[in-house]
């Protein structure tokens, strides 16, 4: 397996979140599409759909891309209070860890702060401000 890439269901945010991650992870984007680039006389795009994200791609280290979209307004709205799975970021350092921990939870809510965990790792848990939970870990083992 090369790689596991995240994707993430937004409800007409995902360019303002990605933006975000990028100021954090500092990486620049691989590919933005919008729906209105697929539009055409099979695929017809409602107005206030057309630049909603159809595709947006970040790189994060050296095998991963985080994906992300909108979720066009006739399919519904996804439910952002009952994300049940995490994207789980094995950091390379303790100074990684804390710059990606404190550059994502801006805005959102802690729900283990950074720190020396029992099992011997640097690892904290949180909600980003657009509802998307993350686990951010440095195991010196692996890394040291």
């Amino acid at each position: 397996m090369r790689a596991i890439n995240p994707w993430i269901n937004f409800n007409g945010n995902a360019e303002e979140a990605f933006t975000f991650y990028k100021s954090v992870f500092g990486s620049e984007f691989t590919k933005i599409i919008r729906f209105k680039d697929l539009s055409g006389p099979e695929f017809q795009v409602a107005e206030e759909e057309a630049n909603k994200i159809m595709y947006i791609g970040l790189p994060l280290g050296k095998n991963n891309v985080l994906i992300g979209n909108d979720v066009p307004g006739f399919m519904g709205r996804v439910s952002e209070s009952e994300n049940r799975s995490k994207i789980y970021v094995d950091a390379e350092s303790r100074e990684e860890a804390d710059k990606i921990f404190n550059g994502l939870s801006v805005g959102g809510e802690v729900d283990g702060p950074i720190g020396d965990s029992p099992w011997g790792t640097y690892a904290g848990m949180f909600r980003d401000k657009y509802g998307i939970e993350w686990i951010v870990e440095f195991n010196p083992e692996y890394n040291g």
